[in-house]
């Protein structure tokens, strides 16, 4: 534990303390909120400042960050300043007592076994660390209007769409705002992003399955939550598109880390280590590389961003068919509550998902699942009520379509390992077990 980093979480603790007389909070339950945040923040770190051997206790402020970043939502905070304060000093909190006391250099080999590059590089990070913030500043936009901070919110192309969908009766459903929720999950996708060295698929695989959990399934139920905005309130919103987008990038760009972790817990397993150990505490692997290919070194290149990620022709086209799909029924002049309708939108969103994350070489296969979209598209159009010949014509060929195009693998640039096989796989081929391989190896 770096002794620098409690004299700057004392500090954050008095400027809590201060801000509610300072910003004049009118939310008595924001203003105690806030004094006893601080108050605790400050005797925590001055307790591991005065007794280093217990200097783990520093770890509580990450708590006491996780509660600031939450309390606005919870109080439905009237003060835009509260709201502001609790979210920059509950960020810092977790930064300076959880982020960079665990982000030390450790020794050992950097790829894992039979890949051609290392998925816990910094320049592998940045651009997720980067969305992850875009992210939150759009959604903690949006929370400003739920909040009642601003009076509306802007939209360039669905006009008041965004403002009917943050106060609908969906948005109501949530104890909190819902945005301010998206805006915290963005806000620690951001920051788990941040932790650890470049060897942490290894050495910390309990902080890659929290970032995978905030990043994929997350990610996931966000891109449902907008998916619903149609169907159930029958408005769209270009913010919570963009938003979206930007989740599905970050699971391609996130899923190679976590298959390198998954891929070191069952190695670990399979040599009798306990798993649950392995887990916490990390470890590493016999056969892993101390460093990556001369064509696969870290670099700051734009290109080395996006190792492991290739959009191939086939993916893009069926990305274009899943937002044509969005948009055909109201090109058609189709009844937006018909059924026909709701199954163009949902099946395009859903197209858009499986096509992004494909977009990940490890996550290839998924494109299969787009063959079941398009079969439901070729045949079910014909039975949903509402709709047109145009329409029903219009489904057809982009079922058709998406067939042929879940077929292609696409190119394939990196090594992944065992998990290689994965990536490649095809229907009708059999996936060979880890001792069907270590046999044909001897």
């Amino acid at each position: 534990m770096y002794p620098w980093i409690q004299p700057i979480v004392m500090l954050l603790g008095v400027w809590l303390i201060f801000s509610p007389m300072t910003l004049g909070y009118r939310s008595p339950a924001m203003t105690w909120s806030d004094i006893i945040s601080g108050a605790v923040a400050i005797a925590i770190a001055l307790f591991a400042l005065i007794s280093p051997r217990h200097a783990w206790v520093s770890y509580g402020n990450t708590f006491v960050g996780l509660w600031l970043l939450f309390a606005p939502l919870i109080f439905w905070a009237s003060d835009a300043a509260a709201y502001e304060t609790d979210t920059l000093i509950g960020a810092f909190l977790i930064l300076f007592s959880f982020i960079i006391p665990m982000s030390m250099e450790m020794p050992g080999p950097e790829v894992p076994p039979g890949w051609s590059y290392n998925p816990s590089t910094w320049v592998q990070r940045a651009p997720i660390i980067a969305l992850g913030l875009f992210g939150f500043f759009l959604a903690r936009y949006m929370a400003g209007y739920q909040l009642g901070y601003l009076s509306s919110v802007w939209d360039p192309f669905f006009g008041e769409g965004t403002n009917i969908i943050l106060k609908s009766e969906v948005s109501k459903a949530w104890p909190i705002s819902d945005a301010g929720l998206g805006a915290v999950v963005y806000l620690i996708e951001a920051l788990s992003g941040a932790m650890g060295d470049a060897r942490r698929w290894r050495t910390m695989p309990w902080m890659v399955a929290i970032f995978g959990l905030a990043v994929i399934p997350l990610g996931v139920v966000s891109v449902a939550l907008v998916i619903m905005q149609p169907l159930v309130i029958g408005q769209w919103c270009t913010l919570c598109l963009v938003a979206a987008g930007a989740m599905l990038v970050m699971i391609a760009l996130s899923l190679d880390e976590v298959i390198a972790m998954i891929q070191f817990l069952a190695k670990s397993h399979r040599a009798g280590k306990p798993w649950w150990r392995v887990f916490w505490t990390g470890g590493t692997l016999p056969d892993a590389q101390e460093k990556a290919g001369p064509d696969r070194l870290p670099s700051w290149e734009p290109s080395a961003m996006a190792w492991g990620v290739t959009a191939g022709w086939n993916l893009i086209v069926s990305t274009a068919v899943g937002i044509w799909l969005l948009f055909a029924p109201a090109l058609f002049g189709i009844d937006t509550r018909s059924s026909s309708a709701d199954s163009d939108r949902l099946v395009g969103a859903l197209v858009i998902t499986i096509a992004v994350i494909a977009w990940a070489e490890v996550g290839r296969t998924a494109r299969y699942l787009n063959l079941l979209l398009g079969a439901w598209l070729v045949v079910g159009t014909w039975f949903l009520s509402g709709g047109s010949p145009a329409i029903h014509w219009s489904d057809t060929l982009s079922g058709l379509l998406l067939i042929l195009l879940s077929f292609p693998l696409g190119r394939i640039r990196d090594a992944y390992g065992s998990f290689g096989q994965y990536v490649t796989w095809m229907p009708g081929r059999k996936i060979e077990k880890p001792a069907e391989r270590q046999r044909k190896a001897a």
